[in-house]
This record gives C-alpha cells, sequence and structure tokens, in this order.
C-alpha cells in the first residue's frame, strides 16, 4: 500500500486518465513530451496497463505495432506517429524506407529493434478477457488468430537472425536495442567504437529535461549515430550488419526475456491449439536460451554476464543484467538462492540508503552507479513490475508483492516518471510516463 500520496484508487484513476490523455488513436506515445512516438517494449507493457481497462484498446495498441512488423519478421523499436516531430533520430535520419529492403512500405519506422516482452501482454491481455463476456473474450481471439503467426514470425527472426553463434544468446549492434541505453555494461564496447564524422544534430531530448546530467553526454550520443550510420551503410542487411557493425553484445538480458517469452507464447500455443510445430519450435528456443543464459553464469554466485563479441570479453557488471536467470530459470538451487540474496540483499534492493526496497538499475556499491542518470542507477518502475511479474510467474509470491508494494508506494506521488532517484525517490527523466502508468494499473488490477 502506498505510504503518501494518493490512494490506490485515485493513483488508479491518474493512470487511467494519463493513457487516455497520451492515446493518439490507434497508438499510445511512450511519453507526451520527450518520447511522442510509439516505442516496441513501451507498446507492450502500455498494453498490460491498457487490459484492465479495455481489453479493446490493447489489442489496438499491439495490432498497431504488429502492422509495422518488417517483412523479415523484426518488430522496430520505433513506429513513428504521423504528423509528430519533436524527437531525434526521427523517420528522415533512419532512412529505412530507401534503404531497407524488408522495411513497411506505409509505415515509417526505426531500424532496430527491442526486448521481447510482447508475448506477456498477449498473455495478460486473454486472461483479462476471461473476466469478461463472450464478445471481449472473441476480440483477444480473434487477436490471437489475426496476429498468432506475426508473433512467431518475430521470435523466429530473433532466434534465427541475431544468434549469431547458435549459443543461445541475442546480439545487439546498438545499446539501444537492449532498451538500457547508457548501461555500464555497454562502457567498453562504446568506448571501442571509433566513431566518424556524423551528420549535424539537434538533440530533442535535452528540450524537455532541465537537467542535462539526466540524460547520455553529447559524445556518447556521438557514437549511438555513427553506428545508425554504418547499419545504413549495410543496408539494415541482417547478414551484413553480422559482420560490418563495430558493437556486437549478447545481451544476457535480453536473451533470458526473449527465453521466458518463447515459454509464454508456447504454452498461449498449446491452450489455444495453435500449430504443434510452432509450439514444439517455441519450447525449443525457449530451452536454448535459457541454456545460453545460464552458461554466462558465474557458478557460485549466479551472476550472469555479457559477451562483447568485437572484443572477445565478458562484460561483468553489477547492473540489472546479472539477475537475468531470475526471469527465464535454469540455475541450480544453490546458484539461484545466491542470486536471490544479492538481489534483495544491501547490493540493490536491500541497500540501507534506499527510499523503497526496489532494483536500481545499477548496485548502489558499484564505481559505476551515477543516482540520476538514465540506466547508470536510477529505479524503473517499469523492471519492478517485470521482475514482480515473472517472481509471481515462477511461484515466489511473497518476493512478488514485496515488490508490488514497494513499487505502489514510490508510484503513489501520481507523477509517473520515467525513472527515480532511488535514495530520495524524486521523479526524474519524463513525466507522464505511459509504462510507469501501465505498471500501476495492472498492479492494482
Amino acid at each position: 500500500m502506498p505510504d503518501r500520496g494518493f490512494t490506490p484508487t485515485q493513483l488508479a484513476a491518474r493512470a487511467a486518465y494519463l493513457l487516455r490523455g497520451n492515446d493518439l488513436g490507434t497508438m499510445t506515445s511512450a511519453a507526451p513530451k520527450l518520447y511522442p512516438h510509439m516505442w516496441s517494449w513501451d507498446a507492450a507493457f502500455v498494453a498490460v496497463g491498457l487490459a484492465p481497462l479495455s481489453v479493446e484498446r490493447a489489442v489496438v495498441e499491439l495490432d498497431t505495432l504488429l502492422s509495422a512488423q518488417w517483412k523479415n519478421g523484426m518488430i522496430p523499436h520505433i513506429v513513428f506517429a504521423n504528423g509528430v516531430d519533436g524527437y531525434f533520430p526521427g523517420p528522415a535520419r533512419w532512412a529505412v524506407s530507401e534503404l531497407a529492403a524488408h522495411a513497411p512500405a506505409r509505415v515509417r519506422t526505426s531500424g532496430i529493434t527491442q526486448p521481447p516482452v510482447h508475448a506477456i501482454a498477449v498473455q495478460r491481455i486473454l486472461e483479462h478477457s476471461r473476466r469478461h463476456g463472450r464478445s471481449t473474450r472473441a476480440v483477444a481471439e480473434e487477436f490471437l488468430d489475426r496476429r498468432w503467426a506475426d508473433l512467431v514470425r518475430w521470435h523466429r527472426w530473433l532466434a534465427h537472425a541475431r544468434d549469431l553463434d547458435g549459443n543461445g544468446r541475442i546480439a545487439l549492434y546498438h545499446g539501444w536495442e537492449s532498451g538500457m541505453d547508457n548501461s555500464p555494461r555497454w562502457d567498453a564496447a562504446y568506448a571501442n567504437v571509433v566513431a566518424g564524422p556524423v551528420p549535424a544534430f539537434h538533440r530533442e531530448d535535452l528540450e524537455h529535461v532541465a537537467d542535462p546530467d539526466q540524460r547520455p553526454t553529447d559524445r556518447e550520443y556521438a557514437r549511438y549515430l555513427w553506428l545508425l550510420e554504418e547499419m545504413k551503410s549495410a543496408r539494415y542487411d541482417d547478414g551484413v550488419l553480422a559482420k560490418a557493425m563495430s558493437f556486437a553484445v549478447e545481451d544476457v538480458f535480453v536473451s533470458a526475456v526473449f527465453s521466458l517469452s518463447c515459454d509464454v507464447l508456447a504454452t498461449i500455443g498449446e491452450e489455444h491449439s495453435r500449430p504443434n510445430s510452432d509450439v514444439r519450435e517455441l519450447y525449443s528456443w525457449a530451452e536454448r536460451f535459457r541454456r545460453g543464459v545460464v552458461d554466462t553464469t558465474d557458478p557460485r554466485t549466479g551472476a550472469a554476464k555479457d559477451f562483447d563479441l568485437r572484443s572477445g570479453k565478458w562484460v561483468a557488471t553489477d547492473t540489472l543484467a546479472m539477475f537475468a536467470p531470475l526471469l527465464c530459470g535454469g540455475l541450480d538451487r544453490q546458484a539461484e538462492r545466491a542470486l536471490l540474496r544479492t538481489f534483495e540483499g544491501p547490493k540493490f534492493c536491500g541497500h540501507p540508503d534506499l527510499r523503497y526496497a526496489v532494483p536500481p538499475s545499477t548496485s548502489p556499491v558499484s564505481g559505476d552507479f551515477r543516482s540520476r542518470e538514465y540506466w547508470r542507477g536510477p529505479v524503473w518502475p517499469v523492471m519492478t513490475w517485470l521482475f514482480s511479474w515473472a517472481f509471481a510467474r515462477r511461484g515466489w509470491a511473497e518476493r512478488a508483492n514485496v515488490l508490488r508494494a514497494e513499487g505502489l508506494r514510490q508510484a503513489s506521488d501520481g507523477s509517473f516518471a520515467e525513472y527515480y532517484e532511488p535514495f530520495t525517490g524524486d521523479p526524474l527523466g519524463s513525466m507522464q510516463q505511459s509504462w510507469t502508468a501501465a505498471s500501476v494499473l495492472d498492479w492494482l488490477g
């Protein structure tokens, strides 16, 4: 229960009002000023929050996203809203319509992807539809009929195009693909990117966040944009990108999310009589990527690591990524208990100075920790939600409930901030963030 600010009923009403305010008709902007378009994993979380309000509107959200799916199966990380400016890099800088053979013809998108959390949203939509009448259940089931092949195709693209060595780990070509843009996880890989000249740019994000220390630096942004130029030179071709990109990292967190999502989608397929071949394939990917995640872990602590494909080095950081196996499972009991102790202990949720017992993006005891800087320290409510949901799914009800209760206490100020300062609880980044409101709605639903 929140300990200050709005009551649960008031908070739910404010969250619903926020999602209505950010609704552009067939898509929800991630945030009205800083992120005025649709982001891929944001849209999935938004659908989770919309489902208890309107299954029909949640279906529209995912339909819009899947309508922008590339012909090769990739779901792009941004779907640009027509007639909306104010975000950089915009569609002209990505130029996928001119360069990418697989880009959709009638929708403007970016040229990279984001974590595959969409099966979770489909599951939540189906669960909520069962609590309503026949017509609402029919809407959800018709969506599954209409989009099942697209969802499987999305998973198949990740399993084939992005598992470069066949070892059960997803390769990323840009830190943005992780969703954790400037995490310390990527410092070494970015340091090895030799950026050439990039076309002039004006950062729209600094127009909407008062404190530039909360955002990546201009130097970091230049590297981000150089990688975009490398992708354009490769014409976004999967085969060329695998060899040409100067940033290529196996992301253990995205790999765990993928394994989890394959399991979720396979279960949906079994329950709804989808083709047996699809279900078998999904379960096989879930197991392959679960093994891939566990293969990165320290046998004593259970902590997972990323792998830099360009330097050939493991990347161990005290960030949320180390807890990837808690999402997908696969650790032996002793290692899993050790990893849970780390998660709940003084390096993360149990740090004595935290305002709320929720996981910061980087451990406060790490030398990389920055309490106000994007993914280098602040708490992200949507990550609290993801771990809470995953823990409940794994049967850890008490742990899930603690995260839910602490997440709601943090959100009870009603700002629905993008992220929060972990010691003071101050809201940071963009306000009126859709996926923060969605997390609250699901917790309260």
